[in-house]
């Protein structure tokens, strides 16, 4: 069988995106019932059956590739492919049914992040891209501001207490901005690589909650890195910036002071 081309992979992605995210949809402001996971995260039968439905979709078109979800951990694959599912990044915001949350999916080819997948379902919005195609926004060419100085910019978070908890790095950059919400998780990515916002800030960070930002944020003429600057998604920390801003802003995270 011959390898799938990126465009492959992107289309697919995609499709699985929409058709979890149309389950998750089925749950939405319904009073799902909500379970606490040990690490004090909630998850509802809505994450489950959304994972659930696109790791049916991948199996179905990919049989031999690998997929890492949040909610049903991993699964083994002989290809060099890996996909990487969170079925609803932002489930605090889905639970109160407040619609900035999305279906995150991204693909490694080789080991690198070379697919992405923002589905904000409650929004029908879709930013995609894959190395060298560009990014798109509901299939429109999708680029990052050209902000140049924070008191122009719109900063975001998903949390501000895990941001003062850590660091003065988030205050820092806060002091600074015209801007400054809680537009988070899934939607502050979207945000940035579309040209709404230019910094998303998150103090911790798992594969599986920023596995399509990579290829999305460079696509787009922006970055992804961890706090220190290096292009991950396998960082304890993350920052998405548009190109105009980050090396100020990097300068500002990287000389964090860190709190006990």
């Amino acid at each position: 069988m011959a390898e799938p081309s990126l465009n492959d992979l992107l289309s697919a992605a995609m499709d699985a995106a929409y058709l979890g995210g149309r389950r998750a949809l089925a749950y939405y402001r319904t009073g799902v019932e909500v379970e606490t996971k040990a690490d004090q995260s909630p998850v509802t039968r809505a994450d489950r059956e959304s994972e659930e439905t696109i790791r049916a979709y991948i199996g179905r078109h990919f049989p031999t590739h690998a997929i890492v979800g949040e909610e049903l951990g991993s699964q083994p694959g002989s290809a060099p492919y890996r996909w990487i599912v969170d079925p609803i990044d932002g489930t605090k915001s889905f639970v109160a049914g407040v619609p900035m949350w999305g279906v995150l999916i991204g693909v490694e080819v080789h080991g690198k992040p070379s697919v992405g997948v923002i589905y904000l379902a409650a929004q029908d919005e879709m930013i995609s891209a894959a190395t060298g195609l560009g990014c798109r926004a509901n299939g429109r060419n999708a680029r990052v501001s050209s902000v140049a100085n924070l008191k122009d910019a719109v900063v975001l978070t998903s949390d501000v207490r895990m941001c003062q908890d850590r660091s003065d790095a988030y205050d820092r950059l806060a002091a600074k901005a015209k801007v400054v919400r809680t537009w988070g998780d899934a939607c502050g990515y979207a945000l940035v690589a579309t040209g709404r916002a230019e910094v998303m800030l998150d103090p911790a960070m798992n594969p599986w909650d920023c596995a399509p930002m990579l290829p999305i944020l460079t696509e787009a003429g922006g970055h992804f890195t961890d706090w220190g600057g290096t292009p991950t998604i396998h960082g304890k920390d993350s920052v998405g910036c548009n190109a105009a801003l980050y090396d100020e802003v990097l300068a500002v995270l990287k000389s964090e002071r860190r709190k006990a």
